[in-house]
This record gives C-alpha cells, structure tokens and sequence, in this order.
C-alpha cells in the first residue's frame, strides 16, 4: 500500500507541476530568449544522434524486411514497409526513447544541481517563480523541438530504406520513391508527429519533475537522472500503444 500511495502522489504532483507550467507558459512576461536557448539546446544538438538513428534504423528495416521475406516479393513493397513503419511507429518512439534520454537526463541534472546547491531557493528569494523561468522554457522547447526532430528522422529514415533499396536490392530510386508516395497518407503522418507532442511532454515534465525534487548532493541528483531516463522511457513505450489505438480510432 505505500508504494501504491507514493505512485499516487507522484502522479498528483506531477499533475500540479503541468497545470502551474501551462498556467505559466501563457502569462507575461514571456521569456523569448530563453525558449531560443532551450530550443538550440534540446533540439539542434540533438539532431546528430536523431539521424543516425533514423538513416540506420531504416537501412536495417529495409535489409531485414527483404532477406526474411524473399518468396513474397517484398522487395518490390520496400518503400511500403519502411516508410509506413518509419513514419507511424519507428520514427517518433526511436526518436524519443535516444533523444528523450538525452534531454530528460540533460535537465534533470541542471536543475537537481539548482536544486541541492539551493539556487532555486535563491530564485523564490527573489521573488521569481522557478517553473516559470526553469520549466516552462524546457517544456516548450520539447514541444516544438521533438516533432521537428521526429520529422527530419522520418525523411532520413526513408532516405536510408532508399539506400539498401538501390545497393543491395537492385530497385531504382524512382520506384522506391513512388512506391513510398503512394503508401504514405496525412493520416500516417499525423498519427506519428502527433503522438511526439505526447512523448516530448511526458520527457520535459518527467525531467524537470526529478530536477526539482533531487536531494542529498550530487549522489542525489544522480539518481534522480536515472529516475528519468528510466521513467521517461517507459512512459514513451506504454504510451505509445494507447496513442497508436487512439490515432487509428480517429484517423
């Protein structure tokens, strides 16, 4: 029973932390210059990692898909197989759970520094309110970045299968791609970049949520990175079979 009533009371102060950060986001003074920051940050030194994950991610499936299958012909449907996969599936959860750890770890460990070297504190001293000025930029720059992310891995992801389409199976790039137009429908890409708003939430308020309550020094707040990363990761996963039910319900 406590640790059903410590779950429950994270998820009501995680619950209280998105309602003052969203609360926050739309009230003056809007700090610009710190979402900019945040955005470079999260979003363009992140966006190494997302491309080699996506170009190899869709390399391998492009490889894999035609050597296991070879008596149905899908080579001749490889631009189905990668891109429906990329871009409904692969491509938002791959570019969550790599980029996701990377940024969730990111900001717990600077603001569970903040935290145990009482530098929040100083900032409630001063009369500024920390989700404001620590958490809300964080959370918007996941927002906007991550779906951008998740969109370039997608083109890369198919621009891999493009690859090992024309080297290893002997298609042209013009049927790749045609094949790849003609199964790729606006459903198919909302369903992905709409479930990466949903995964960069879960990332930036998971993060800034173990930041703010780190503890006992610097073995403190490595823990709480763990916590995040750990946390982050699961949600993303278990997330994603309700949204994938969702999207294929609306769309």
């Amino acid at each position: 029973m406590s640790r059903i009533r410590l779950a429950a009371e994270s998820v009501g102060r995680l619950a209280l932390l998105t309602a003052n950060a969203f609360v926050a986001m739309f009230k003056p003074p809007y700090e610009l210059r710190l979402w900019i920051r945040e955005a470079e940050q999260i979003g363009v030194r992140s966006l190494g990692v997302a491309a080699i994950t996506a170009v190899f991610t869709g390399m391998v499936l492009a490889l894999q898909t035609a050597y296991s299958l070879p008596g149905l012909g899908v080579k001749y449907y490889i631009g189905t197989v990668v891109s429906k996969s990329i871009v409904r599936e692969l491509g938002p959860v791959l570019t969550a759970l790599i980029v996701g750890g990377r940024i969730g770890a990111g900001m717990t460990a600077e603001l569970g520094t903040m935290k145990v070297t009482e530098q929040i504190d100083a900032l409630r001293s001063m009369g500024t309110d920390p989700v404001k000025k620590l958490v809300v930029p964080k959370l918007i720059a996941s927002l906007v970045m991550l779906p951008a992310l998740t969109s370039i891995g997608n083109a890369l992801g198919v621009l891999g299968g493009l690859v090992i389409a024309v080297t290893q199976l002997h298609l042209t790039p013009g049927f790749y791609i045609n094949d790849v137009l003609d199964a790729i429908t606006i459903e198919d890409l909302c369903s992905g970049i709409g479930k990466s708003f949903f995964f960069a939430y879960f990332i930036a308020i998971i993060g800034c949520y173990n930041g703010l309550r780190a503890s006992g020094g610097a073995d403190g707040v490595g823990r709480a990175t763990t916590d995040t990363v750990v946390m982050a990761s699961i949600m993303v996963l278990v997330s994603d079979f309700f949204l994938t039910k969702l999207f294929y319900i609306l769309l």
